[in-house]
């Protein structure tokens, strides 16, 4: 397995419900290290560019509303096999389909609020960490 880095969001319903410490401790129990962090108010415009892919979707509006309505925690987390680890620790997107144990099941109050972001894919990945990380801010 190759070491990679993944991008994490920890959402506003989280960050809202003071969670950050308790999500971050899964990831790094699990081995995962957070080699770039900050709390960050997202504008509209910014969840708009984010989540740009989802636009023609349904839920899109929504969900840039939710994004931009209190704090998130962005970081890269790094590791072995980051991407999946971090997709496994953070459980199915609907919390009723998560699995014991994982963020979601855990902490989602719902498929909207499901308390975490995390990239899907080694390409997702390197898009999603620059959009909000400069090189200079990853500390490996």
């Amino acid at each position: 397995m190759a070491v990679e880095r993944t991008l994490s969001i920890i959402k506003p319903d989280a960050t809202r419900r003071h969670l950050t410490g308790q999500i971050n401790a899964r990831f790094e129990t699990a081995g995962l290290r957070i080699i770039a962090q900050k709390r960050i108010q997202m504008t509209r415009a910014q969840s708009e560019g984010f989540y740009a892919v989802h636009a023609e979707r349904a839920f899109y509006n929504n969900l840039c509303d939710f994004m931009s309505s209190g704090p998130v925690v962005v970081q890269v987390l790094e590791g072995e096999d980051a991407i999946q680890k971090n997709r496994d620790i953070m459980g199915a997107t609907n919390p009723a389909n998560a699995e014991d144990g994982t963020i979601r099941k855990d902490f989602a109050e719902n498929v909207e609020a499901n308390s975490v972001h995390g990239s899907d894919s080694p390409e997702t990945a390197a898009e999603e960490i620059s959009y909000f990380f400069s090189q200079i801010e990853l500390i490996g």
